[in-house]
C-alpha cells in the first residue's frame, strides 16, 4: 500500500505543479496583446492543462485505491480531504474553460482576476496536506 501511496504523492505533486503555473500563465497572456504572444501563451496552456491533466487522473486513480482500503466509517477529516478535492476537480475544469475562452477572444477577465484566481491552488494544499497530515477530526 505504500507504492500506491507514493503514486498518489507523486500524481498529486505534477498536478499542482500545473494547478500553481497555469493561473500564472493566464495572468501573463491576459497582459499579452500581440499575435505571436497570443498563439504561444495559448499553447503553452493547452499542453499544461494535459500535462495536469495527467497528474489529476493518477492522483483521483491512487486516491480511489487507497481509500478502498477504509473501513466504514469515514474519518470526519476524510470526508473533508474529499470534499475539497471535488472542489479543486471544479477548479480543474474551470481552467479549461478559462483556456477556451483565450482561444476563442472571450477573455472576460483582467490580471486582478487571475492573480486572485493562481493563489486558490495553495489555499487548497495547505488545507490538503494539514487535513491528510494532521487528521485533526
Amino acid at each position: 500500500m505504500l507504492w500506491v501511496l507514493a503514486f498518489h504523492i507523486i500524481f498529486m505533486v505534477t498536478w499542482f505543479a500545473g494547478l500553481f503555473y497555469l493561473p500564472r500563465l493566464f495572468v501573463y497572456h491576459s497582459e499579452a496583446h500581440d499575435e505571436p504572444g497570443l498563439k504561444r501563451f495559448e499553447i503553452m496552456e493547452w499542453r499544461l492543462y494535459v500535462i495536469m491533466s495527467i497528474g489529476a487522473t493518477g492522483t483521483i486513480a491512487f486516491g480511489l485505491w487507497l481509500l478502498f482500503g477504509w473501513w466504514l466509517p469515514v474519518p470526519g477529516w476524510l470526508q473533508a480531504k474529499l470534499v475539497l478535492v471535488v472542489v479543486l476537480i471544479l477548479y480543474h475544469i474551470y481552467c479549461r474553460k478559462l483556456i477556451a475562452d483565450f482561444r476563442r477572444g472571450r477573455n472576460r477577465h483582467g490580471t486582478r482576476f487571475f492573480r486572485w484566481f493562481n493563489e486558490i491552488p495553495a489555499l487548497f494544499l495547505l488545507a490538503i496536506v494539514i487535513l491528510a497530515v494532521v487528521k485533526p477530526f
